[in-house]
C-alpha cells in the first residue's frame, strides 16, 4: 500500500525574495523573503521604523524597490505594476475619505474611478455599506463619522473592485476597543470569502487573534516567522510570577533566586521566573519560605507575542528606518 502523500501547500498569493530598499546610504529593507498563502491573514510586526510600511508601499507599487523580486497573484510588481494595481486594495494608516462627501458618495466616486460604471458602482457601494454596518449613515457627510466609521468606510473603498489581495497598514490604530473588534470581524469575513490580507499592526493581540502566520521585522530584515504558536514556543516555557507579602523583601528574594534569572518589578513587588517543570515551583516556594520571605500570590502564564517581540527586537541594536 503506497504511503500517503503530504498535502500540497496552498498557492502563494504574495511572493517576496531578497527585497531591498535604501534611501541614500540608509538601508531600509535588507533582503526580505516572504510567502503569503492565498486566502490567509499574514501579519507583519516590528518596532517603529522596522520597514513594515516601506514593504507594503513597495508591494502596492507606490514606491520602487532597489533589488529582489516581488509577485502578487503571479504578477511581477516591478514589470507589471498596472496588473498588480488591478488585483489589490490598500488601506493606509489614516482614513483617506472626502469629508465633504457622504459615505455613499465616497464609495461611488471610487467605483467610478475604477471604471465600474455608475449603476454598478452604486450597487457595489450599497453592498459594502450594508456589510460594514454603515447603511444608516450612508447619506451623512463623513465629517460627522466617528474614527471607527471612517476606518470602516476606508476599508470598504479598498474593496470596491473586489480585489483578491488587500494590504492593511495599521488599520485599527487609534480606534477604541469596540471599533477594533468590529474591524477584526470585518477582516475575518473578508478572508472567509477568499481574500488574502497582508496586515501590519502595532497591536500584538491583533496579530495573535487574526493572523495565520506572523513575521517580525527588525532592522529591515525578517527576524523570525511562523504561526503564533510556533513563535511563542521559540521564546521558552511558562513563567511564574510571585507576589511577595512585603515589597521590601524583593531584593533579598531576587538574590536568593538569582540562579533562576528572575525579573523583578519593584512597583508590584513581584518576581517573574521561567518555569521549566512543575516541581520547580515547589522548590521556589520552599526556598522563599525557608528564608522567611512569604509569598501571597502565584500566577503562571504561557509565553505571549509580547515575549516574542521583546526577545526578537530587544537584544540587537540594529539600524532602523522609517
Amino acid at each position: 500500500m503506497p504511503a500517503p502523500t503530504a498535502a500540497a501547500p496552498p498557492p502563494a498569493s504574495i511572493e517576496v525574495r531578497g527585497l531591498t530598499k535604501s534611501y541614500g546610504d540608509h538601508r531600509v529593507l535588507r533582503g526580505i523573503d516572504l510567502t503569503v498563502p492565498r486566502g490567509t491573514v499574514f501579519a507583519l510586526l516590528g518596532p517603529n521604523g522596522a520597514g513594515k510600511t516601506t514593504l507594503v508601499r513597495a508591494l502596492a507599487t507606490l514606491q520602487p524597490f532597489d533589488g529582489g523580486t516581488a509577485r502578487v497573484e503571479g504578477r511581477d510588481v516591478r514589470t507589471q505594476p498596472a496588473a498588480v494595481r488591478g488585483l489589490i486594495g490598500l488601506t493606509g494608516q489614516y482614513a483617506s475619505v472626502d469629508e465633504l462627501l457622504t459615505g455613499e458618495e465616497n464609495l461611488v466616486m471610487v467605483g467610478r474611478l475604477l471604471h465600474l460604471g455608475r449603476a454598478r458602482a452604486r450597487r457595489r457601494a450599497a453592498e459594502l455599506l450594508d456589510r460594514f454596518d454603515l447603511t444608516a449613515a450612508a447619506r451623512r457627510q463623513t465629517r460627522t463619522y466617528s474614527g471607527g466609521m471612517r476606518r470602516r468606510l476606508d476599508l470598504a473603498a479598498s474593496l470596491m473592485a473586489s480585489p483578491p489581495v488587500v494590504f492593511l497598514d495599521e488599520p485599527t490604530t487609534g480606534l477604541d476597543p469596540r471599533s477594533r473588534r468590529t474591524m477584526w470581524d470585518v477582516v475575518r469575513a473578508m478572508v472567509a470569502d477568499g481574500t488574502t490580507v497582508l496586515l501590519t499592526t502595532q497591536y500584538l493581540e491583533e496579530a495573535d487573534r487574526l493572523a495565520d502566520r506572523i513575521a517580525v521585522l527588525h532592522g529591515g530584515r525578517v527576524a523570525t516567522e511562523g504561526t503564533a504558536a510556533e513563535l511563542k514556543a521559540q521564546v521558552g516555557r511558562e513563567r511564574v510570577t510571585l507576589t511577595l507579602a512585603r515589597p521590601a523583601d524583593l531584593p533579598a528574594a531576587a538574590r536568593l533566586l538569582r540562579a533562576a534569572d528572575p525579573q523583578a518589578d519593584p512597583a508590584d513587588g513581584t518576581l517573574s521566573l521561567p518555569l521549566h517543570r512543575t516541581d520547580d515551583l515547589r522548590a521556589l516556594l520552599n526556598a522563599l519560605a525557608d528564608a522567611r520571605l512569604p509569598v501571597t500570590a502565584v500566577r503562571i502564564t504561557a509565553p505571549t507575542l509580547d515575549d516574542v517581540f521583546f526577545a526578537v527586537t530587544a537584544p540587537a541594536e540594529l539600524e532602523t528606518a522609517r
